[in-house]
């Protein structure tokens, strides 16, 4: 894959100061779900289990408190571009084994485009489409011990961007590819000063598999392979009142595109007298998943300085009341030239016998950003609570 040099052609030694994205194929895959943790700056590693870990952090599934649950989530995506793209996803769990050690799920992402007009090399239409997206993962969790948890999932991943059949004379196929995550969660409690603190550590790899290709087995491309790690603290203020308080960590494990120079007619660089190279594409390597994932640790063309910045971190806060009414703040940073989504997020949630609902919005710190004014939404289902009350009316 390449793309264009920002603003033009470049010299070397500037390559720091250059953006240099990363891309992937399938992006909807990073998505964050559920408007619990969009709220909290779009953390969840490590926040308290429920329907989404399978998303977050299979590993956390099998210490949820309740013996099951449901949630279903919806948001228009990008409404500030086009009006008709939506996301959705529905998520289960249930604990399983002897005292309940572990835990399946299942989850179903669905990710539609609106409606596309497609056009010829000359610019004449040839008619339209809806591209569509969805994954489906399976998910087991185990407790190892009464603090530590290990999880697995594996996701089917099928995305039809056009109908099948040539334009501009490629034979276009939907991509399909499968992918699996590991992930592990650890839990304790700690005494700072003179208040206890509940904590948990999270970390997951999510999206290892196969690369994807929607054209022939020649071109294809990365999934949105990626790392994951980050820590949650939370304590009572009072018998009404807990407050607690995260941050995550993410790195795609994707190669970091690489510069490619002008050639002279020798095709060689051509290095100007100053010593310096022209910058004229940049060109993602080629390398199979397992080989790509290593090298993403040390691959940035603008060497370490670089690395740290294809980090994003995320912040985020939440408050609960009477464990009823939840109050959610947080913030997303992504390094300007990885991509440059920096925003801060709110959101509530309310709890009522066996339902919850949750909401968060998005505000960008850009104006005219295509994620600025995201709305998500998110239903809970609580089954153990309204199994409970089918025994009582019995």
């Amino acid at each position: 894959m390449f793309t264009q040099a920002q603003g033009g052609l470049q010299t070397d030694k500037n390559l720091l100061g250059q953006r240099n994205v990363i891309t992937t194929a399938v992006p909807f895959l990073t998505i964050t779900p559920d408007a619990r943790a969009a709220g909290m700056g779009d953390i969840g590693v490590a926040t308290d289990p429920d329907a989404n870990s399978v998303h977050w952090n299979p590993g956390k599934l099998s210490f949820v408190e309740k013996d099951g649950g449901m949630s279903l989530s919806a948001a228009p995506w990008l409404k500030t571009l086009v009006p008709d793209i939506w996301f959705y996803h529905l998520s289960g769990y249930m604990k399983v084994g002897q005292n309940k050690r572990s835990a399946i799920a299942a989850s179903l992402r669905y990710f539609s485009l609106g409606t596309i007009e497609f056009t010829d090399e000359n610019g004449n239409a040839t008619g339209n489409d809806e591209p569509k997206e969805f994954s489906f993962d399976l998910a087991y969790s185990l407790n190892l011990s009464k603090n530590l948890s290990l999880g697995i999932a594996t996701r089917f991943i099928n995305s039809r961007l056009v109908t099948n059949g040539i334009y501009n004379g490629v034979n276009i196929k939907p991509g399909r590819a499968v992918s699996g995550d590991i992930g592990a969660y650890y839990f304790n409690d700690a005494k700072l000063g003179n208040r206890k603190w509940d904590y948990s550590l999270g970390a997951a790899i999510t999206n290892m598999g196969s690369k994807i290709t929607y054209t022939s087995d020649v071109q294809r491309d990365f999934i949105p392979i990626n790392l994951r790690v980050g820590t949650f603290w939370k304590t009572e203020i009072d018998e009404h009142n807990k407050i607690g308080f995260g941050i995550d960590f993410n790195k795609l494990l994707v190669p970091s595109p690489q510069p490619v120079y002008i050639q002279n007619s020798a095709g060689q660089d051509s290095i100007f007298p100053d010593g310096t190279r022209v910058v004229q594409t940049w060109e993602s390597a080629d390398d199979p998943p397992l080989k790509g994932m290593i090298s993403s640790f040390g691959d940035a063309p603008g060497g370490f300085s670089e690395e740290m910045k294809e980090w994003i971190w995320s912040l985020g806060m939440e408050y609960w009341y009477q464990d009823q009414l939840a109050i959610r703040a947080g913030y997303f940073h992504e390094t300007d030239t990885k991509g440059g989504r920096q925003y801060m997020t709110l959101g509530v949630g309310l709890r009522y016998n066996v339902f919850g609902l949750d909401m968060a919005y998005l505000r960008s710190f850009e104006q005219n950003h295509p994620l600025q004014n995201t709305l998500r939404f998110s239903l809970l289902f609580d089954m153990e609570a309204f199994s409970g009350q089918n025994n009582t009316a019995n």
